[in-house]
């Protein structure tokens, strides 16, 4: 009889948990209504743990009674796919062939994905009074979101929607942000803004809470500069009173390889990002002198000069940031603050999707790590505020998926929707190959052509067409994906491999404003592009130098094993979205190799060669 491996320190206390809540049994265990301390009877249906029949409830998170929050209660709740439905996908990735898409099809418009005529709006808070009791507010809110729902099914058939949040928890939130802050920023990823940019959003704070919107494109180092410049036009010629700008929390830090885990650090700390400062000109326009902001320019240039030579913030220990949990009474029972700038404070509201980099942009704006950062959508759990000076106040509200008509493969490739969650990763896969060079970049071999030996007459033989199945195949050959027990290519694996890589931005798919195609050379010499180029940490003739990314590939191989190049970038999301912020200061001059001798080409995916 083989002997039983020992349970791991990590099982007995899941054990040790489970006999706990076994004697106790009053119901306080994980999946109970109680486990938070906040929350009574009035415990409403659509945030409990009892999962609906169509609601697929994401991020399940552990829980221990010294806990004063149950974790779960703002995790994203989704609809369920059909089993039919995941099925046909996963057939049609083994069987239809990629096709490059044109350059044209790259360009989206924000009309397809809110078109006006849908009823994809925002649901509202209904009115109140002090006279309410919480639960009969709460309940008011539950019926007003079901009537929300109802007429949002009502308009749009069934599978027309994209996945969007219905937990009302986090609706209840967003609510609470919005009437608390006197600016909001609205955060969007550079590469598909449209996608995170609902007009409804926009027309409800601009014209009902009369409130201004700044509107932040994070990530502008993952897009080439002309890009960048033609989506600031595009997004200012449909909201023509909206103030943009361009954000980034990694200037000059680009990945070396696509398989490279993290980003090469330049003894740059949060300090360092770009961005910060053209967000306090914009507020600074907006309060027009209503408050005073003296202390937070200081701050902004303060933070950018103190970096030790280890990148330690030289001012961390003697400047601290006051950190605020707001209680749910607080929240609930609060009504629309009329009163902008009160007690002379500038309220900035922190609102976006999942994945857009809100976490990256308050760490960036507070000078340290005070929020963990993780590519896992919903990672964000509770509404917190954090004061960067006596004047100025941030507000953080979890990421929220509103309603749209998007493509559900591209909502997964933006990191809306939770990669580990997929039940068909492929098709994603197979739409991000259509619109990126994925055989140039990932240096894959058809699975056909692995087991054959290549003869002398085989060099002009046409390699058969790759389908999304053959890709992760192939992918898996290659990263040495296996499974248990028959030791195959663990296509599963493979595929959510691919789709990280094209969230964190290793594989980049930057889509393109209408009318890009035609523009492009009036983009590529816009007198701007000097500005965007400075903000992403680049100079014009960096990145133009042809480096054979194979080489270095095959380098990592022959000196150290698979696993040591790649920790498994699928294995933990979270643990690897706080290495991203983990040893900031590190530089990169071990074994006499620079941050800027691997500086690669990082448009190559997005065939934008003359746009360097």
């Amino acid at each position: 009889m083989p002997r039983k491996k020992p349970f791991s320190n990590k099982q007995k206390k899941k054990q040790l948990q489970i006999k706990r809540e076994r004697k106790r049994g009053d119901g306080s265990g994980p999946s109970s209504r109680n486990a938070s301390v906040e929350r009574g009877a009035e415990r409403q249906s659509d945030t409990s743990d009892s999962e609906a029949p169509d609601i697929r409830q994401m991020n399940q998170q552990p829980f221990g009674r010294e806990g004063r929050h149950d974790p779960n209660r703002f995790r994203l709740h989704f609809e369920k796919e059909s089993k039919e439905e995941v099925e046909k996908r996963k057939k049609l990735a083994r069987e239809k062939i990629l096709q490059p898409v044109s350059e044209k099809d790259l360009e989206i418009n924000i009309g397809d994905i809110y078109p006006s005529d849908k009823g994809l709006g925002i649901p509202r808070r209904p009115s109140w009074n002090y006279e309410m009791t919480r639960e009969q507010l709460l309940r008011k809110e539950e019926k007003s979101y079901r009537e929300y729902l109802d007429a949002l099914h009502s308009r749009n058939p069934p599978g027309s929607l994209s996945h969007f949040e219905h937990n009302l928890e986090t609706w209840r939130q967003l609510w609470r942000v919005l009437e608390m802050s006197d600016v909001v920023l609205l955060i969007v990823d550079i590469r598909h803004p449209v996608l995170q940019l609902p007009p409804t959003m926009y027309q409800y704070i601009t014209e009902e809470l009369r409130k201004q919107v700044v509107l932040v494109l994070n990530k502008a180092d993952l897009c080439p500069p002309p890009l960048v410049i033609a989506w600031k036009h595009y997004l200012a010629s449909q909201f023509p009173h909206l103030l943009t700008v361009c954000f980034t929390s990694h200037p000059g830090q680009p990945y070396s390889t696509v398989l490279q885990k993290k980003r090469m650090r330049k003894k740059a700390g949060w300090g360092q990002a770009g961005g910060p400062i053209d967000i306090m000109k914009a507020c600074q326009e907006i309060t027009a002198g209503k408050v005073d902001l003296a202390s937070w320019e200081k701050k902004i240039h303060r933070d950018a000069v103190a970096e030790r030579p280890d990148g330690d913030s030289a001012g961390e220990a003697a400047e601290s940031v006051l950190m605020e949990h707001q209680s749910d009474a607080a929240m609930e029972m609060s009504s629309p603050s009329e009163e902008l700038y009160k007690d002379g404070v500038l309220t900035l509201g922190c609102i976006g999707f999942p994945n857009v980099g809100k976490s990256s942009v308050i760490n960036s704006l507070v000078g340290r790590k005070v929020v963990s950062v993780s590519r896992t959508p919903g990672h964000t759990k509770y509404f917190q505020t954090y004061y960067l000076t006596p004047t100025v106040k941030l507000c953080d509200c979890p990421g929220l998926v509103f309603p749209s008509r998007v493509d559900k493969q591209l909502q997964i490739l933006a990191g809306i929707y939770p990669v580990s969650q997929l039940q068909e990763p492929y098709s994603s896969v197979g739409y991000l190959c259509e619109r990126t060079s994925f055989l140039s970049v990932l240096k894959l071999k058809h699975p056909s052509l692995q087991d054959r030996p290549k003869a002398q007459g085989d060099q002009d033989t046409v390699e058969p067409g790759w389908t999304a199945w053959d890709v992760c195949e192939a992918w898996a050959e290659r990263r040495g994906y296996k499974t248990a027990k028959a030791a195959r290519n663990d296509v599963y694996r493979a595929a959510n491999s691919l789709l990280r890589l094209a969230i964190d931005g290793r594989l980049c798919l930057c889509l393109r404003p209408p009318g890009y195609s035609c523009l492009k050379g009036h983009w590529e010499n816009h007198p701007d592009l000097p500005e965007i180029i400075a903000l992403q940490g680049r100079t014009e003739g960096e990145g133009s130098g042809e480096k054979d990314e194979e080489e270095e590939e095959d380098g990592e191989s022959s000196t150290e094993p698979e696993e040591e190049r790649d920790r498994d970038a699928d294995d933990d999301e979270d643990r690897d979205g706080d290495d991203e912020d983990e040893g900031f200061g590190e530089s990169r001059q071990k074994d006499g190799v620079t941050p800027g001798s691997l500086t690669v080409n990082m448009f190559d995916v997005l065939r934008e060669n003359e746009c360097e």
